[in-house]
C-alpha cells in the first residue's frame, strides 16, 4: 500500500514538473442552480482541501442569483467558498424564448470573466441550458472544458443540450457504465473518459445515518414521523409544456385526495414554470394543511426529507438517480426522465392524463422499501475526478481527437417504433446464373433471387432491372432499408464510371458496358460496380477472414480463377483497372491453353473448367471411372467428377489434381514475392480441395522471410453478393472512403 502510494505521487509530481515547475491546475467551477450545484459542491470541497494542486474560481449564474429560487447563492457562501463572479443571466418570460435569450446573455457576459480568470479547465455540470452557454464560451476561448454526467440519456431538450456540451467538453466525468459506453459510441476519446460514479452520491452514502427528524419537523411539522409524508419535485417540459401542466395540476390533485403531509418544492426555472407556480396558487397549495411549499431546500436536509419519506413523486431526475441510494419509492411521471437507469424503485407513469392513474401509483407505492441502489455511485466519486485531474497534461494538443467506434445496435422496446435495417441490394452476374440479394449491414442474406443469366446485352439489362426493382419493393415488407446497389461482375470494370470495359468468354454481349446509369435512373439509388474477384476480396475485408487485416489476398477457385489483392486496407484496382487478374500469372511456360489466348496460367491448370477439361479427356478414354462411381448416360462430365475418381483412389485422376494444385501454389508463392501479404485466403468451390497442395508449394518454393504467411479456406457462403453489398455498405455508411 505505502509502495502504491508513493507511486501516486511520483506520477503527480512527474505531470506537476511537465505543466511547469510548481504550476498549480487553475480550475473554473461555474454553477447554474441548486441542483448543479449538489453535484459540483463534493469536487468543489475536494479542491478546496488540495491546495497544493489546485486553485479555484466559483463562478455562479442563473437561478442561484434570483429572489424566486430562493437566493441559493447564498448556501455557496454559507459553504465557505468565496465566489469570484456573479453574473446575472436569466431573461425573465414565460416562453422558450426566454431560454433562449438567457444563454445569449450568459454568452455576452461570460467573455469578460473568463478573460479575467484565464483558467486552465472549466467544470461544467449537466444539461442545463446556463451550462451550454459555459461550454460554448469556455470553448470558443480555447479553454479545456471537464463534462460531469455526459452520456445519459433522459427526455426534452435537455437531451439534447447535454449531448452537445459532451461534443464541445475535452475529458468527461460519467456515472454509469451505459453512459460510458454513450461517450464512447459518440466518438469521444476513452482515454478522456473517467467513469466516477455521481459526486453527489458521496454525501449521500454517508448521510442516512445523521439526526433527520429535526429536519423533518421544520420542514413538514412537529407531527409528522419517518415513511408517513411525500416529496413532490415536478418541472416544466419544454418540449411539451402545455402538456406537463396539465400533468402537474392532475398530480396535485391526486395529493390532495391521496391527503398525505406533502412537502412541494417550486419548479425550476424552465419556460412554463410561472404557469405551473399559478396552478400551485389556484389550488391553494400555498395555503393547504396538508402540504408545504418551498422555493429551495439545502441539499444536504434534502438528502435526509426524501431519504425518511414515504414516497417522491414528480419528473425530478434526483427521484430516479439520488433517491435510488436510499430506497425510497418514487413515481417518476410523464417523458422528461425517459431513458434514465433507474433501480427498482421507481414506478414510471409515462402517460399520466388521469388523476386517477397518479392516485393509484401513490397506493401502490407509498410507505414501501426498497433495496438502496447504487446504479449512480459508490461513494468515491470525488478521489477519482481529482485523480483524473491532476493527470491532465496542459502541453497536450487542446484540438479534441474523435474516435468512431462500432456503434452496437440498439433494439428499441417501444412498440410503437420500427428500427429499419440498413441493407443493399447485391447483384452477382456470372457464367451461368444472374442473382439478387438483399444483404443487411451485418452480411446477413435477407432475401435472395436467382435466374438464369440471359445470353444477350438487352435481355440481360431488362432482367437486372426488373430482379431490382422486385427486391427493392420487398426490402419494404421485410424492414430493410435499401442504401445503393453493388453489382460484382466478371471481367475488367473501371469502378469510377460503374463500366464493364470487356468481360470473359463466359459472359457474352458484355463489354464497354454503362451499369451504373440505367439502373440507378430506374431505382434512384446510387450504384457501385466492380470486378468479382474484387468484391470477394471487399468480402472477406468486411465480413471474413480479412476483417481488420491491413494486407491480404484473396483466390478465387471455381470455373475460373480471379483475386482481390487489400494492401494497407485498400483494394488495388491498378493503372487500368487490371490489377488482381491472378488467374493469369503464367506459371509454365509450355503449359496448356488458357481461355485468355496465352499458355500456362494458373487458370489454365486449376480452374473448374481446366479440370472439366481433363475429366473428359480420361472419360473418352475410359480413364475416369472407378469402382464405387456410376454416371448415367446423358450426365455431362465436370470437375466434380475429376475429385470423386481421385478421391475413390484414381491414380491418373489424383496426378491432375496435384498438378493443378502445384500451379495454383506456384502462383500464390508469385503473389508472395510481389506484394508480400500476411494472409491468403482462398475461396470458392475448389477451395477446400486446394488449401493443403498451396501450404506444400509455399514450403517448398517460397523464400524463408514469406513462408510464415497464414493460408485459410474462406468461411463466407457467398462472397459474390456480400462483396457487392460492401461496395455500398462502406461507403454509403462512411466507414471506409
Amino acid at each position: 500500500e505505502v509502495y502504491f502510494k508513493n507511486l501516486s505521487k511520483r506520477k503527480q509530481k512527474e505531470i506537476m514538473e511537465k505543466n511547469g515547475n510548481n504550476h498549480k491546475l487553475r480550475v473554473c467551477v461555474a454553477t447554474c442552480n441548486r441542483a448543479d450545484y449538489s453535484k459540483l459542491a463534493p469536487i468543489m470541497f475536494g479542491i478546496k482541501a488540495e491546495p497544493q494542486f489546485f486553485e479555484l474560481d466559483v463562478v455562479v449564474l442563473g437561478s442561484h442569483l434570483i429572489d424566486d429560487y430562493g437566493n441559493t447563492y447564498r448556501m455557496i457562501e454559507q459553504d465557505d467558498f468565496d465566489i469570484h463572479t456573479r453574473l446575472h443571466t436569466i431573461v425573465r418570460g414565460e416562453d422558450e424564448a426566454a431560454m433562449v435569450e438567457s444563454v445569449g446573455l450568459a454568452l455576452v457576459k461570460l467573455p469578460d470573466v473568463l478573460n479575467r480568470l484565464k483558467p486552465d479547465i472549466m467544470i461544467v455540470h449537466g444539461d442545463r441550458f446556463d451550462a451550454l452557454a459555459l461550454a460554448t464560451s469556455a470553448a470558443l476561448m480555447n479553454i479545456r472544458i471537464l463534462h460531469i454526467e455526459g452520456g445519459e440519456v433522459s427526455g426534452t431538450i435537455d437531451d439534447s443540450i447535454r449531448h452537445a456540451i459532451t461534443k464541445l467538453a475535452h475529458y468527461h466525468v460519467c456515472c454509469t457504465r451505459s453512459a460510458e459506453q454513450h461517450l464512447i459510441a459518440m466518438c469521444e476519446d476513452h482515454d478522456r473518459i473517467l467513469l466516477a460514479g455521481c459526486p453527489s452520491y458521496d454525501k449521500l452514502l454517508s448521510a442516512k445515518n445523521k439526526d433527520y427528524m429535526s429536519i423533518i419537523r421544520m420542514w413538514l411539522g412537529e407531527d409528522v414521523i419517518t415513511r408517513d409524508y411525500i416529496v413532490a419535485l415536478q418541472h416544466p417540459v419544454t418540449t411539451d409544456i402545455k402538456h406537463s401542466i396539465k400533468m402537474f395540476e392532475l398530480t396535485l390533485d391526486a395529493l390532495i385526495s391521496f391527503n398525505k403531509r406533502t412537502l412541494v418544492l417550486f419548479p425550476n426555472v424552465d419556460a412554463g414554470h410561472k404557469e405551473m407556480v399559478r396552478v400551485m396558487r389556484k389550488k391553494g397549495i400555498e395555503h393547504h394543511p396538508n402540504f408545504r411549499a418551498v422555493k429551495h431546500v439545502p441539499f444536504d436536509q434534502f438528502i435526509q426529507l426524501v431519504a425518511h419519506a414515504g414516497c417522491m413523486i414528480g419528473n425530478s431526475s434526483c427521484g430516479v438517480r439520488e433517491v435510488g441510494a436510499f430506497g425510497t419509492p418514487v413515481i417518476n411521471l410523464g417523458t422528461r426522465q425517459t431513458g434514465r437507469e433507474t433501480g427498482e424503485n421507481v414506478l414510471h407513469v409515462r402517460d399520466a392524463d388521469t388523476q386517477d392513474k397518479i392516485l393509484h401509483a401513490l397506493q401502490l407505492q407509498f410507505g414501501k422499501q426498497y433495496p438502496c441502489s447504487k446504479i449512480y455511485g459508490d461513494g468515491n466519486a470525488v478521489p477519482r475526478i481529482l485523480k483524473f485531474l491532476k493527470s491532465i497534461d496542459l502541453k497536450e494538443p487542446l484540438q479534441k481527437k474523435f474516435c468512431f467506434p462500432p456503434v452496437k445496435d440498439n433494439i428499441s422496446q417501444d412498440i410503437d417504433h420500427i428500427l429499419e435495417t440498413q441493407s443493399a441490394l447485391a447483384v452477382d452476374l456470372g457464367g451461368t446464373n444472374l442473382r439478387v440479394a438483399i444483404v443487411s449491414m451485418k452480411g446477413e442474406i435477407v432475401k435472395k433471387y436467382t435466374q438464369l443469366n440471359p445470353k444477350t446485352y438487352e435481355d440481360r439489362l431488362e432482367l437486372i432491372l426488373k430482379m431490382c426493382v422486385e427486391a427493392a419493393s420487398e426490402a419494404v415488407n421485410v424492414n430493410c432499408r435499401i442504401l445503393g446497389v453493388g453489382i460484382s461482375t466478371g471481367g475488367r470494370v473501371n469502378p469510377r464510371e460503374g463500366i464493364v470495359l470487356h468481360s470473359t468468354k463466359l459472359i457474352q454481349e458484355w463489354s464497354s458496358v454503362d451499369l451504373r446509369t440505367p439502373i440507378s435512373d430506374a431505382l434512384h439509388l446510387p450504384v457501385w460496380v466492380d470486378n468479382d474477384g474484387n468484391c470477394a476480396a471487399l468480402a472477406e475485408r468486411k465480413f471474413g477472414h480479412g476483417k481488420g487485416i491491413e494486407n491480404f489476398v484473396t483466390l478465387i477457385t471455381g470455373t475460373g480463377i480471379g483475386g482481390g489483392i487489400v494492401h494497407q486496407h485498400e483494394l488495388i484496382h491498378g493503372s487500368s483497372f487490371c490489377a488482381a487478374e491472378l488467374g493469369h500469372i503464367v506459371v509454365s511456360l509450355d503449359g496448356p491453353e488458357c481461355l485468355c489466348g496465352s499458355q500456362g496460367c494458373i487458370e489454365a491448370y486449376a480452374s473448374g473448367i481446366a479440370l472439366q477439361r481433363e475429366a473428359k479427356k480420361l472419360h473418352d478414354e475410359d480413364l475416369l471411372l472407378v469402382e464405387g462411381m456410376s454416371m448415367k448416360k446423358e450426365e455431362v462430365i465436370s470437375a466434380a467428377h475429376l475429385i470423386q475418381a481421385a478421391k475413390l483412389g484414381n491414380a491418373k485422376a489424383d496426378s491432375i489434381l496435384r498438378t493443378a494444385g502445384t500451379a495454383l501454389g506456384l502462383g500464390v508463392v508469385n503473389i508472395l514475392h510481389t506484394v508480400n501479404p500476411s494472409l491468403v485466403i482462398l475461396s470458392g468451390v475448389l477451395a477446400s480441395h486446394y488449401v493443403n497442395a498451396v501450404k506444400d508449394v509455399i514450403n517448398r518454393q517460397a523464400l524463408s522471410s514469406v513462408k510464415t504467411v497464414d493460408v485459410v479456406v474462406s468461411n463466407l457462403a457467398d462472397p459474390a453478393l456480400l462483396g457487392a453489398a460492401s461496395l455500398v455498405l462502406d461507403y454509403t455508411t462512411r466507414r471506409i472512403y
